[in-house]
């Protein structure tokens, strides 16, 4: 077994959602999904198919985000793997819409980070081990960074 490291290409702050399925109509699926969860919402979805011509497909209603979720997703070329770029949104409006999906298995990240995926290669294919979510942790909040953290989100609308 190899392994290798594929950093996701993304502008800094686009968010990416990056999961596993199992079936060809994944692409549509996921397409409907992000287009009735958050209205307005740009989007950009590749899938690696794992059987018969196994191609990238994708969708999207953004030319762009489209371009990003099939390059990645080619440079990933991963088994049932999903990958989806989004603006105008953030993956809290959409992730519940997305599990919903009947065909998706798991959601690795989902995330504005840099993100890094894990991939094996043995000599049937390729899979995803996990992907490196952003930075290490350096320590502990403080009462000062909980108070800054709650603020925030009751800023932006999250909390009352």
């Amino acid at each position: 077994m190899n392994t290798t490291v594929v950093k996701i290409e993304k502008p800094a702050e686009m968010n990416v959602i990056i999961g596993q399925s199992h079936f060809i109509k994944t692409v549509e699926d996921l397409h409907e999904a992000m287009a009735t969860a958050a209205p307005g919402l740009k989007f950009g979805i590749a899938f690696c198919e794992a059987s018969g011509p196994c191609l990238v497909r994708y969708s999207g209603n953004d030319e762009e985000l489209t371009r990003l979720a099939r390059e990645n997703a080619l440079a990933l070329a991963a088994g049932h793997l999903f990958i989806i770029f989004m603006e105008g949104g953030f993956p809290i409006h959409v992730l519940n819409a997305i599990k919903q999906v009947p065909e998706v298995c798991r959601i690795y990240c989902a995330t504005a980070n840099e993100v890094e995926v894990l991939v094996a290669e043995t000599e049937l294919g390729r899979g995803v081990m996990g992907v490196v979510d952003g930075l290490a942790s350096k320590g502990l909040e403080s009462e000062e960074d909980a108070a800054e953290r709650k603020e925030l989100l009751r800023k932006i609308g999250y909390k009352l």
